[in-house]
């Protein structure tokens, strides 16, 4: 896989979409959980999402229950986090597993190209990863790292068509 095109991924709604849906978008990629330290982090992506949508940028957002069991719940219960307390408007998955032999493929590719420290592994819900619009990742972002200062790093690949 020479870019995150080939991947498909099965929307809360239970519909598969292949990622190419997002062609010639700058994708924020994010494992996301509803019963973390970093949730309140929803409202600064949505902020993101809508400051930059009209100029190309797609949030996708990857329930993961695999970090002290902070995603327990069903599509319900990911929407009403989602959704209703943060007011998410961008794409939300169904849940998958981002490390260990189960994860998704995506996360597999997102790992490969763009690894953490030490080594690969996902470490924790809200690890973000910025694609460029040719689909090839260019930076991974550790949990703690606020939503409110993407703006840097993604205005740069917005204008850059």
């Amino acid at each position: 896989m020479n870019d995150i095109y080939d991947f498909e991924a099965e929307t809360l709604d239970g519909k598969k979409v292949t990622l190419d849906a997002y062609r010639g978008k700058v994708v924020l990629i994010v494992n996301t959980a509803s019963k973390c330290g970093f949730t309140p982090q929803y409202e600064g992506l949505e902020k993101i999402y809508e400051q930059y949508k009209d100029d190309g940028l797609v949030i996708l957002g990857f329930p993961c229950n695999q970090f002290a069991n902070q995603e327990p719940g069903g599509k319900e219960s990911i929407e009403q986090t989602c959704r209703v307390n943060y007011g998410v408007t961008f794409p939300v998955f169904s849940k998958i597993d981002v490390n260990g032999k189960s994860a998704h493929p995506l996360y597999q590719y997102l790992k490969k190209e763009k690894p953490g420290f030490p080594g690969r592994r996902i470490k924790w819900n809200f690890t973000k990863f910025l694609v460029d619009r040719n689909g090839k990742p260019v930076k991974r972002f550790a949990p703690y790292f606020k939503p409110e200062k993407l703006g840097e790093y993604i205005e740069p690949l917005l204008n850059n068509r």
